[in-house]
Parts: structure tokens; sequence; C-alpha cells
């Protein structure tokens, strides 16, 4: 049975194709941390599996981390609240809405099915993400701003330079450069990569010059990302 510290181990085989020959769940019963890797000791209650894995001269294994904690009330509340936005939207009803959205999640993620009642936190966080590109990428007009109900602010971030959305408001956005561009800095040829933005619609864009990144952060609770 799983348990909180559970590991899915799929063990792959050597051979070109990489086909999964076994999965098993397990133990992580200690963890030894390298310079530029880890090695774990898995406790899996399967005596057979040696013979498997010295047969067929596996190597190669697929980890799998299995988060043991159940979504939080706060998260079951913001995901409901954001698929009541997405059926107003769409003209599906609520309980067609979640089980569209739950295929979406499932078709870009690769994700089993999971059920709203029990699943994990992670899941929980990955499914909002799911629910907030959505809104984002098609305009749903939600009735709380999207970035308080993320879980995962950096990636809420991310998908407002992708849709080019204001991370505050939702409007139309553009790109604002948090560390600025230094004056003499040839703007045609500057090489930006490093520098952190974010997507502000006009208004916010205007505020954010006249506040200062410091101040905007603190009142609007946004920053710049890479």
């Amino acid at each position: 049975m799983r348990t909180q510290d559970n590991v899915l181990c799929a063990a792959q085989g050597a051979r070109a194709q990489k086909e999964v020959v076994n999965i098993e769940a397990g133990k992580i019963t200690a963890i030894r941390e390298n310079a530029d890797s880890i090695d774990l000791i898995i406790r899996v209650d399967n005596t057979s599996l040696a013979a498997v894995i010295m047969n067929k001269r596996i190597s190669d294994v697929a980890l799998g981390l299995v988060d043991g904690r159940i979504l939080s009330p706060d998260q079951r509340r913001k995901i409901y609240a954001t698929l009541r936005d997405i059926s107003g939207y769409t003209g599906y009803t609520p309980e067609e809405t979640k089980e569209v959205m739950k295929y979406i999640h499932i078709m870009t993620t690769g994700s089993d099915y999971f059920s709203l009642s029990d699943c994990s936190m992670s899941l929980a966080r990955a499914f909002l993400n799911t629910l907030t590109n959505f809104c984002l990428e098609y305009g749903v007009i939600t009735s709380d701003l999207l970035f308080a109900r993320t879980d995962d602010i950096d990636t809420y971030l991310h998908q407002c330079i992708k849709h080019k959305k204001c991370a505050v408001c939702g409007r139309h956005g553009e790109i604002h450069h948090w560390d600025a561009i230094g004056m003499g800095s040839n703007r045609k040829h500057y090489d930006d990569t490093a520098n952190r933005k974010i997507c502000l619609c006009r208004m916010h864009h205007t505020i954010a010059h006249q506040k200062g990144v410091e101040d905007f952060q603190r009142d609007y609770h946004v920053y710049g990302i890479v």
C-alpha cells in the first residue's frame, strides 16, 4: 500500500526501446548527497525483483515521488472557484467543466486520472496551473484576480509573459523590465536574457515605473522573473 514516503520505481530495460518492465512501490531508506548527484537506497517488498533486474540486466530506472499530503481546503476552494468561472465562460455545466479540464490537464502533463476529493497537494497545485493557464490563454474573466488563485506564483508569472497578460489584473500586457537596462546601453543589441521581467498592462506598467520595483512588489505581490 502507498504511504506518505512511498515512491514508484519503474524499472526500464537497457534495450533501445527502454520499455517499462516493472512498477513497484517502495520506501527511500537513505539519501547520500554528492557534488552533482544523489545516491538513494530504496526498499521494495518484492523479493523476486532482484531476479528480474539480473535476468534482464536492467541498469536504468525511472523514479516517481509520491506526495502523500492531501490537497488543502484552500486549494479545493481555489480550484472550484476557477472551474465555476470557466463554466460561465464556456457554457458547460460545472461538472462538465471539471471533467473537461481534468482531461486537458491529463493530456498536457501525462498525469493519471484523479479525484479532487483526495488528490495530493502537488497534483492540486499543478491542476491550478492548468486552470490559470487556460484562463489566461482564452481570456476567461475570473471573480478573483488570478494571482490570488495560484499556488505557484513563478509558473503564473511565466504564463502571464507567455500569453501577454498583466500579472496584476489580467488585461492585455507588455513586457516590463524589472531589472532596469542601464543608461548608455544599446537597447537594440543589449542581451537581457538574464534580466528579470514581468508582463503588465499599460496602467500597471506606468505604476511600476512610478513606485519602483520594491514598492510595487510590496503593494501588488508580484515580481519580475528571469
